[in-house]
């Protein structure tokens, strides 16, 4: 029977036996090569998402998060990508995971850390620990000069890992590619497709559901 897996392309073993996979990927380049755009590049959209994005944070209890205040520089992550798959060669699935949350809690975190600046990118890494709210230290001072003279040579492989993406009908990030257990393989986009996801893996889930008055 083959595996259940998801593989998750974003910038930035469990209970259900679905094995998660998480591909660090160049979101510009997805939108260049797919011809999309930065949903904020619309004024309406924009306006829309100052409302939305606030109640979506939220819903998943991260409402201390804010977008950075220039996006579109801010968003040059090709080094922050190179360091973290140069991370994903060289340490632990553990470390990675822990190191790539880290990044993307401090970079969206204010005062929003510009890791696209090595030197940011290189004092962040320092200070990176097990969860972002503390813990054990991640990487040493010579673990962390080592991922910032090694990055160079992970630029192929952030492009590689952007190409499969969007081989794979990319059009922006996160993007999931799930494959059940019969084999079958589907895309989901976006981070609020989790029920779609369960139901096409066979994984039981509660869905929202609407309460009657009487059980308020």
């Amino acid at each position: 029977m083959p595996e259940a897996r998801i593989d998750v392309y974003l910038d930035f073993a469990n209970r259900s036996q679905t094995r998660p996979a998480y591909h660090p990927i160049f979101l510009g380049g997805i939108n260049v090569a797919s011809g999309n755009k930065p949903p904020w590049s619309l004024p309406a959209k924009a306006s829309y998402l100052a409302l939305d994005t606030p109640r979506a944070l939220r819903r998943v209890g991260l409402g201390h998060l804010r977008t950075p205040d220039d996006l579109m520089s801010f968003g040059m992550t090709v080094q922050p990508l190179r360091a973290i798959h140069y991370v994903k060669a060289h340490h632990p699935p553990a470390v990675f995971l822990a190191a790539f949350h880290f990044l993307i809690d401090r970079a969206w975190t204010p005062p929003n850390r510009r890791i696209a600046d090595p030197e940011v990118l290189r004092e962040v890494l320092g200070e990176a620990t097990e969860s972002v709210k503390g813990g054990r230290k991640l990487f040493t001072t010579e673990q962390v000069e080592a991922i910032m003279e090694g990055r160079a040579a992970f630029k192929d492989s952030v492009k590689q890992e952007t190409d499969v993406a969007l081989s794979k009908g990319a059009f922006g990030a996160p993007w999931i590619w799930v494959t059940n257990a019969k084999g079958e393989e589907e895309p989901f986009f976006g981070s609020d497709r989790f029920n779609h996801i369960y139901a096409f893996l066979d994984i039981p889930f509660q869905d929202v559901t609407v309460l009657s008055p009487n059980k308020l």
